[in-house]
């Protein structure tokens, strides 16, 4: 008759540990026969992610993406994803670089890391939100006052500044003046 035994060693971790199986051939006299094989049971492969990985990316700032949301497969059981994501400062504040992480991890600490750069910049002009003033012809008695502006900018706030400049015409009342707003 045979008779079989296993008996299960854990390891460093729970995907990790050596099954000892042991069968014994026993004759009507008692004699026997020992034969045990020894299976050393480990976690190699790291976990891979289920969805489309999100790639490196160029975008206005108005238009950052939100993070994806990912998920991991693992050969041996689970894994779990973290997330990280870090800030780093351009030449202004709506120019900079987010460097998202996924790490998805299993129960023997195997690791896939999958990093996205997306580099947010800002290269949209702000715009006037009033009529622009025309070009005119007037009258030394007529000269409109100047409008006061106001900008939009698709990633914040936007300034505008006023300048204005006279350039002498043929007698003291005819001139030009020119008057530039600047947002």
């Amino acid at each position: 008759t045979v008779t079989f035994n296993e008996t299960t060693t854990a390891g460093a971790c729970d995907n990790t540990y050596t099954l000892t199986r042991t069968w014994t051939a026993t004759d009507a006299c008692g004699n026997e026969t020992v034969h045990t094989q020894t299976i050393s049971v480990q976690d190699t492969t790291a976990p891979t992610f289920n969805e489309a990985l999100p790639a490196d990316l160029t975008v206005e700032c108005d238009t950052v993406p939100t993070a994806s949301t990912l998920t991991a497969n693992d050969n041996c059981g689970t894994a779990t994803v973290t997330f990280n994501e870090t800030t780093t400062a351009g030449t202004c504040d709506n120019t900079y670089t987010l460097t998202r992480t996924w790490i998805a991890t299993d129960a023997c600490g195997n690791e896939t890391v999958h990093t996205q750069t997306i580099s947010v910049q800002d290269t949209t002009a702000p715009t006037f939100n009033e009529a622009l003033p025309a070009d005119l012809t007037v009258e030394c008695d007529a000269i409109p006052t100047a409008g006061t502006l106001t900008a939009n900018d698709n990633c914040g706030t936007a300034t505008v500044t006023f300048n204005e400049t006279t350039t002498a015409g043929a007698c003291d009342n005819t001139y030009t003046l020119t008057r530039t707003w600047t947002a």
